[in-house]
């Protein structure tokens, strides 16, 4: 008999090919069986239970593979926000930060790491984590303990490995290790490995500082280093090297030497900088070449620009570096809004006597890539409607104008500032990003970022935006998009059970009211550990998640359900 049966959907099942009407069957599981309509044979009778989806697409559940749970898995069984958005996999570690190996009495290190370069604030790692382990086999033991609503997986982290061998000194980029130190390296990479790391990740752009200032310890590691994290995959024989960089002048190169002397995949992160707004081409290209040349690699790419979100209560408020600001900054968020609109000669004062810093600077930089964001969600806006070009055609400063939108009503509304993918002011170039066959979907950063960037519902966007709602430009076949976000996606890090539709298949399973799924406004909550505080989108359309095969959710309400469970890598197909 039967477990569940899914009747009459749409079915989408993840491998590319041509949606068709039909029914799933799941048992102990696993898919049982995929049928399309007409075909012989019901099972209808020796099913627990029916649920009838005419009218709905079926899908594997979303499998995300970059996102910063490294800290919140460990105390949140919900994995919000998530799971809020179909995700029934979820892979973290990314961009060489996270929590082991680490030494007793080090715990601030990574904190401090962590808060910087994701903008997870301090108080909220330390309240939440309790790190109960110190080698990296036993931080994995750890989030294996704990039921919750989606399958995780973790990487090892350069940065913290590297603060765990070398102390102090592997703080300093520019500190190289000895021989010893990369020795340990070697072993410890491999040892994670084994116990079930699905990667060895790193991070070389100097974007990412730790909250102190100092940059990523893993940011200029060297052939020597590399070469030692490299050895200990070979030995290992798993693992995917993951890499976030600016990539400059021989960069990819050094990476695609390490994933060749390791013998395993190359994913790099690969997005489109201003300064650098066609930088992202040369990268993919040398992807394509890697591979011509039997190195396996692929790019992470989002489907949206890169936004940071500014508003009163979020991370990047645009006048909170104004000592004018500071005497309203206590108030309640509505009182402050009223006052900053009423008080003439405080407006004044915020507007036209800016402090002369690099945040002013930055902002006032922002302001011309920076857009209303309003009920409708635009997150691909005509440069035209920027702050700055409104401000210009209404003749006053982009300063009043923000300051007028920011403090409209209550106080909450959040301003888009697009900070990479959108350079030339559309997202046709995240479009050629998305065809590339070296593609799959990624930098989402779930978990990370909750401030300032409110990203993890892309895999809602990519479906409703770029197969449906898009206006200025290509969209895609629905099938493209799910296989690059399901079986795509879980391929490209060891996961063959997953990601497909099809008899022995894990069932990961959405059902979605497609004419309906869409996101919600962001909103700053503060339902962190100690009263910290996030950005949160949710999602609307989702009418049934399932993780092998249980009900976690259901029309965006959880079902109290938590068959989600720690994966140790690489999975071995079914």
């Amino acid at each position: 008999m039967d477990d569940l049966l899914i009747r009459n959907g749409t079915i989408v099942d993840g491998s590319g090919a041509e949606a068709f009407e039909g029914d799933v069957a799941v048992s102990a599981g696993d898919i049982a069986s995929v049928r399309p309509a007409g075909s012989n044979g019901d099972r209808t009778s020796g099913a627990r239970r029916v649920i009838d989806a005419e009218g709905h697409l079926v899908l594997p559940g979303w499998v995300d593979i970059h996102t910063h749970y490294d800290g919140q898995a460990t105390w949140d069984p919900e994995m919000t926000p998530s799971s809020w958005h179909g995700v029934t996999t979820a892979v973290f570690g990314n961009c060489g930060v996270g929590f082991a190996p680490v030494a007793a009495g080090s715990e601030d290190y990574l904190i401090n790491l962590m808060e910087g370069v994701e903008d997870i604030p301090g108080s909220v790692l330390a309240e939440g984590i309790d790190f109960c382990w110190e080698s990296y086999p036993e931080y994995l033991d750890a989030l294996e303990e704990m039921p919750r609503v989606m399958d995780v997986a973790g990487q090892l982290t350069h940065g913290a490995l590297r603060f765990y061998v070398m102390g102090e000194r592997g703080a300093d980029h520019a500190e190289a290790p000895d021989d010893d130190d990369l020795d340990r390296l070697e072993k410890l990479t491999a040892e994670a490995l084994r116990a079930g790391a699905l990667g060895v990740t790193t991070s070389r752009t100097p974007k990412h500082r730790a909250a102190d200032g100092r940059l990523t310890p893993s940011l200029s590691a060297r052939d020597p280093e590399l070469a030692a994290l490299a050895r200990g995959m070979r030995s290992a024989g798993a693992g995917v090297l993951q890499v976030n960089s600016d990539f400059g002048d021989g960069e990819f190169a050094l990476m695609r030497a390490a994933a060749e002397l390791a013998g395993r995949p190359l994913s790099a992160l690969l997005v489109q900088m201003d300064a650098w707004p066609e930088r992202w081409r040369e990268t993919l290209a040398n992807i394509g070449a890697a591979n011509a040349a039997g190195v396996a690699a692929n790019g992470q790419v989002g489907c949206r620009p890169i936004g940071v979100l500014l508003g009163l209560d979020a991370t990047v408020n645009p006048f909170g570096n104004h000592p004018a600001y500071r005497q309203v900054a206590h108030l309640p968020t509505p009182e402050r809004a009223a006052r900053l609109r009423s008080d003439a000669s405080l407006r004044a004062k915020l507007v036209g006597e800016r402090p002369d810093d690099g945040y002013t600077r930055w902002i006032d930089y922002a302001l011309a890539h920076t857009y209303e964001f309003g009920d409708d969600l635009d997150y691909e806006p005509h440069p035209d409607a920027s702050i700055a070009s409104r401000a210009a055609a209404a003749g006053i400063s982009r300063w009043e104008l923000a300051l007028d939108l920011l403090t409209a009503g209550g106080g909450d509304t959040l301003l888009l500032y697009t900070f990479e993918n959108y350079s030339h002011g559309s997202l046709d170039d995240v479009a050629e990003m998305l065809a590339d066959e070296h593609t799959i979907c990624g930098i989402g950063d779930a978990g990370a970022h909750v401030g300032t960037i409110c990203d993890a519902a892309y895999p809602t966007f990519l479906l409703t935006h770029w197969s449906r709602d898009r206006t200025r430009g290509r969209r895609f076949p629905i099938e493209f998009l799910v296989n690059k976000q399901t079986r795509r996606t879980a391929l490209a890090y060891g996961l063959a059970d997953r990601g497909l539709l099809a008899p022995g298949f894990k069932a990961d399973i959405n059902i979605v009211d497609f004419e309906a799924l869409g996101l919600t406004r962001p909103r700053v909550v503060h339902d962190l550990p100690a009263g910290g505080k996030r950005l949160e989108q949710r999602s609307v359309g989702y009418r049934h998640t399932f993780v092998s095969g249980v009900e976690v959710a259901a029309d965006g309400e959880f079902t109290g359900e938590r068959p989600g469970r720690l994966l140790r890598g690489p999975t071995q197909p079914r």
